[in-house]
């Protein structure tokens, strides 16, 4: 497993990292033993140094908490480990039944968290991360959905505002980076059209893209910006690639729960079940073929993938190392389940 450095900056990632909201308790709150099993998997499975991506937002903070905690009662060093902290939440008392933020996605927790997109901002967000992260510093920083802070915009003079916030929170990113304080800045989005946005006015050292570049779903103009980006030498981590679980068989497309009750979901449950006859008939996991075509896009060095399971490291491992035969690629294109357009960035 081969770890690529990002542009000039000396951090070296491998072609998986791993996402920590299950630390936070995302959907459910998992035995501390349960975590502490997830990032020892993590440990064992891949070659230092290992990349988690976490975040203030997630579990407001206690993702962050728990990942320092682990790391500490582990006994590894903060060399062994880089990790990617996504600002822009900052943890508050809870003065409520439960968090006012994301109701009924974060389970058990015992603090609230509120948006804190703003030069002084982020400087908060960034303290507050490492009082809770102990012994470890994140190398790799950017701001926490951008594109949702800009949906909130309720004219274009409000849009105008929040994408202001969003450019003093980088120079604040900046600063740090200049000072020497962090490795790398970059940005992560579900919306791709946000990160150009941001790219265009900020020199960006890695980009994360979530729900965007798939196996389902490759529009070309996202395929161009993304050879932009690499031939600028813009790392590129690709995440989401299940589009929530959707295309391993879950009940869930992009986080929203689906039944095939209009034509768009009838595409989409149409679209997998012909996937999954295609891996059957090629003794392909879905998941190994989803995970395998998100590399091939242009400039992508890492798959970021996340699990509540301990058992799933291995696998997810896997699915990045694993060689998927030919014939599939083929099949699907012949199939129209990948674009005609896309036969060029397959290797075969």
């Amino acid at each position: 497993m081969e770890h690529k450095t990002i542009g000039n900056t000396g951090v070296k990632i491998p072609p998986i990292i791993f996402g920590t909201s299950a630390l936070g308790n995302l959907y459910t709150a998992l035995p501390y033993e349960t975590k502490l099993a997830i990032v020892s998997e993590c440990l064992k499975h891949v070659p230092k140094p290992v990349v988690f991506d976490s975040a203030g937002k997630y579990g407001a903070g206690l993702a962050l908490e728990e990942l320092g905690r682990i790391l500490h009662q582990l006994n590894i060093s903060p060399d062994d480990v880089a990790i990617s902290n996504k600002l822009g939440w900052i943890r508050m008392p809870l003065l409520t039944p439960e968090p006012t933020f994301e109701k009924g996605v974060w389970m058990d927790i015992q603090h609230d968290a509120r948006q804190n997109i703003s030069y002084e901002g982020i400087h908060e967000c960034w303290e507050q991360g490492n009082a809770l992260l102990g012994n470890y510093k994140p190398a790799l920083v950017s701001v926490h959905d951008p594109d949702e802070y800009l949906a909130m915009a309720t004219d274009k003079a409000h849009f105008n505002k929040l994408f202001s916030d969003i450019l003093e929170a980088y120079k604040a990113l900046g600063s740090l980076k200049k000072e020497g304080i962090v490795k790398a800045v970059g940005v992560g989005a579900k919306d791709w059209t946000t990160i150009r946005m941001i790219a265009n006015e900020v020199n960006l050292d890695w980009v994360m893209f979530a729900n965007s570049l798939t196996i389902y779903r490759h529009p070309q103009e996202l395929l161009d910006f993304m050879d932009e980006l690499h031939k600028k030498g813009v790392a590129i981590i690709n995440s989401a690639v299940f589009h929530a679980g959707f295309l391993t068989g879950g009940d869930f497309f992009d986080y929203v729960k689906i039944k095939p009750d209009s034509e768009v979901n009838k595409s989409r449950f149409q679209w997998r079940e012909e996937f999954f006859s295609v891996c059957k008939k090629h003794n392909v996991l879905p998941a190994n073929a989803c995970v395998q075509f998100a590399l091939t896009a242009p400039g992508v060095v890492s798959i970021s993938l996340n699990t509540s399971n301990p058992a799933r490291i291995k696998d997810n491992v896997q699915s990045v190392n694993c060689t998927i035969p030919g014939d599939f690629w083929k099949e699907m294109i012949d199939r129209k389940l990948i674009d005609t357009d896309y036969y060029s960035y397959l290797k075969f």
